[in-house]
């Protein structure tokens, strides 16, 4: 027998949770799976300026995004920089929003042009 509320675990016999009062089942349902977000790089920038203003604009859009290694400029020498990742579905229309931005970063993953300062 099981607690719904706070998923104790009783023996038979038992039918009320002494925790919280609820009744018990005899079984808890099985949790669906998480559902998992894929994410694509769109663009690196060692810039965190760059960052900002990208994080605005995407904000702005309601696109779904991460910065894979945002706190870069911690690390002395600068080995890797700053990815730009954005859920797969949305990541064509973050690279079409951000491709005319004067910014110094390189967009990826299937656009050859970076911007220049």
């Amino acid at each position: 027998m099981f607690c719904p509320k706070c998923k104790t675990e009783y023996v038979e016999g038992i039918h009320v949770c002494a925790d919280c009062g609820s009744e018990l089942v005899p079984g808890l349902p099985t949790p669906e799976p998480p559902h998992w977000i894929d994410f694509e790089e769109v663009l690196t920038t060692f810039n965190a300026g760059d960052i900002a203003v990208i994080k605005s604009i995407l904000d702005g859009e309601d696109i779904n995004y991460y910065i894979q290694g945002e706190a870069f400029n911690y690390v002395q020498p600068l080995v890797q920089p700053a990815k730009l990742m954005v859920q797969k579905d949305q990541a064509d229309q973050a690279r079409e929003i951000l491709n005319d931005l004067a910014l110094d970063y390189t967009i990826t993953g299937g656009v050859e042009e970076s911007t220049e300062d």
